[in-house]
């Protein structure tokens, strides 16, 4: 019998093999990668395996537990629902860096040392980066150098943290860790990169609506999901992670409301469901992280959701902003029943995935007497359902009539956001199947009791009443093409300022340099070899001279006449090389 790969394998060698195929055959190798990540994940022993001794320490590119193989199946899930939804997709790159992208987000999961963990860390970076640039506009090439920026200031972050940790602990084993020194604060704030935390978080808001259509699908699933299994797994119960979750969860509320673009709505939205995982993690306790991890697991599943239909509106449209759509339920009434799943999810209304695990998180707050963490989750809950419940399919679909008319999306297309609607609304209404996978078990968490049930739909439909009550009064803010300013307003200006102070300092220090050797130094370095051989010869030959004459006069004269000689060059070699010998062997004399 065949021995189970490493699980980042399956995806990695098949993705090395696409190119060498082209149609159908693409498209079968392809959709059997998942099939085959998946099988071979199930018959991976609990432990840790594929161990490679390296540098006196060990390897291991394959720790599996039941925290691992959580992230494990949403990734190879998500895969295959994304590898169906971009079958239409006949570019090489996005096809390989998609692939390749899934496999690192495994890599990731399952690595349990520090090496072969950031190793593909940052391949995450860089076949995310290929999916962006691959939509070739000039907006997505600067998103992307932006994007590529800040992961590489973010892992060589998470890279000094790890040469310290290594170097105070001695081993570089990846698990439970704690602040607990400069190496792990290091790393703590590396991995807060990756995971979107407030005023580090631009990159997501900037990037992931730049990507092409099928590429942020599989952008919206993996590179913040990785970050939150390594700060579940590093750091449980850090206190800081939830207020740092509070304020993710609240503050792209108010973003995401002013925003036209409706993929950017839902990179807001992404960092405020993100903000609910940290908060849960923080927590620490069994309900928290079951909580967290579940939510991420669902997360996944919705988000992906509605990235995949406004991707469907965008390609059969050309168009994303709410401004330019509206009406598209006439002709695309498929995607706009599969809108609806993924924002009744997102919003938490009961039957659907994201009311299952949202609870929990809220009531491991509410446990912990979190009275003031409790309320913010509350309002970023209310706020998510203005924004990404309604907003979203209001704009996109109903609103204005816009004129268009564009075909339904593709069969692969529906097909895909299908099987994500279909799991949405399966794990809400059967959410023991997704308890049974949780790292923490028995779960022992009931979300459908009367008073939770009634008090979630009193909050969602007082949410509804507002929305409709401040979009007929006209307080609502319009939908209006604009660029709203983020966080990155201050970097933008901090480099400027950077640039300016730089390029005085240095320009002024060049011109003071140029002054001083091009112009000053080198002028009395001519000057220098121009005359000092005339007048080492005088200062040598004029004694002689006045042994046999007395007269100061002609000395003198005899003088000028060997800096006129050597001046235009007519003193003989033997008497250069003459006088040249005597200067040196008085160097050597005086030495």
């Amino acid at each position: 019998m065949i021995s189970p790969l490493p699980p980042a394998a399956v995806f990695i060698i098949g993705a090395l093999l696409v190119p060498l195929v082209r149609g159908n055959l693409r498209r079968v190798l392809m959709l059997a990668l998942p099939f085959l990540a998946f099988i071979n994940l199930i018959h991976l022993p609990m432990g840790d395996s594929w161990t490679v001794p390296f540098l006196g320490q060990e390897l291991v590119l394959a720790r599996v537990d039941r925290l691992s193989l959580v992230f494990g199946y949403i990734f190879i899930l998500i895969g295959l629902i994304t590898t169906i939804y971009a079958l239409h997709v006949e570019e090489t790159l996005q096809n390989v860096a998609g692939l390749l992208y899934t496999g690192s987000a495994l890599g990731v999961v399952f690595a349990g040392d520090f090496f072969s963990f950031f190793i593909f860390w940052e391949l995450l970076t860089v076949f995310c980066v290929q999916l962006i640039w691959a939509r070739r506009t000039r907006s997505s090439m600067g998103a992307g150098y932006r994007y590529l920026l800040f992961h590489a200031a973010g892992g060589l972050i998470l890279l000094a943290g790890i040469v310290l940790h290594v170097n105070h602990t001695g081993s570089i084993a990846f698990g439970l860790m704690g602040l607990n020194g400069p190496g792990s604060l290091l790393i703590f704030l590396g991995f807060g990169i990756n995971c979107a935390w407030p005023l580090l978080h631009t990159w997501l808001s900037d990037a992931y609506p730049e990507a092409t259509i099928t590429g942020t699908v599989f952008l919206s699933a993996f590179t913040t999901k990785a970050a939150i299994y390594a700060l579940a797994r590093a750091y449980p119960g850090t206190e800081a992670l939830i207020y740092i979750g509070a304020a993710m969860a609240g503050f792209p509320i108010f973003f995401a409301v002013i925003e036209n673009d409706l993929r950017r709505v839902l990179a807001y939205s992404l960092i405020n469901q993100v903000g609910f995982m940290v908060v849960g993690i923080g927590i620490g306790t069994q309900l928290a992280i079951n909580g967290a991890v579940a939510h991420a697991f669902n997360d996944i599943l919705f988000k992906g959701l509605l990235f995949m239909t406004m991707g469907a509106v965008m390609y059969r449209t050309g168009k994303i902003n709410a401004t330019d759509l509206g009406g598209l339920y006439r002709t695309m009434p498929l995607t706009c029943i599969f809108c609806i799943v993924g924002a009744a999810s997102i919003s938490a209304f009961p039957l659907f995935s994201g009311f299952v695990s949202k609870s929990m998180v809220m009531d491991a707050a509410g446990q912990g007497h979190m009275r003031w963490i409790w309320f913010v989750l509350l309002f970023a809950s209310a706020g998510v359902f203005h924004h990404a419940g309604i907003k979203i399919p209001y704009f996109a679909f109903f609103s204005h009539d816009s004129g268009l008319r564009p075909k339904e999306a593709p069969l692969h297309m529906l097909v895909a956001m299908g099987m994500a609607a279909f799991l949405c609304i399966f794990i809400g209404s059967f959410p023991q199947y997704l308890y049974s996978i949780l790292p923490y078990q028995p779960v022992g968490y009931e979300p459908y009791t009367v008073p939770h049930v009634v008090s979630q739909l009193q909050i969602l439909f007082f949410s509804a009443l507002a929305f409709a009550l401040l979009l007929l009064s006209g307080i609502y803010p319009a939908e209006i093409r604009c660029v709203n300013l983020d966080a990155d307003w201050f970097y933008r200006k901090g480099g400027r300022f950077f640039y300016r102070l730089m390029d005085v300092c240095f320009n002024t220090l060049t011109r003071v340099c140029d002054q001083w050797l091009a112009r000053g130094l080198t002028g009395v370095i001519n000057r220098f070899f121009r005359n000092a051989p005339a007048r080492l010869s005088c200062w040598l030959l004029t004694p002689f001279y006045r042994l046999g004459n007395t007269d100061a006069d002609r000395a003198r004269r005899f003088g000028q006449s060997i800096h006129d000689a050597f001046e235009h060059g007519v003193i003989p070699i033997g008497l250069s090389a003459a006088v040249s010998g005597l200067f040196l062997i008085l160097l050597f004399y005086l030495k």
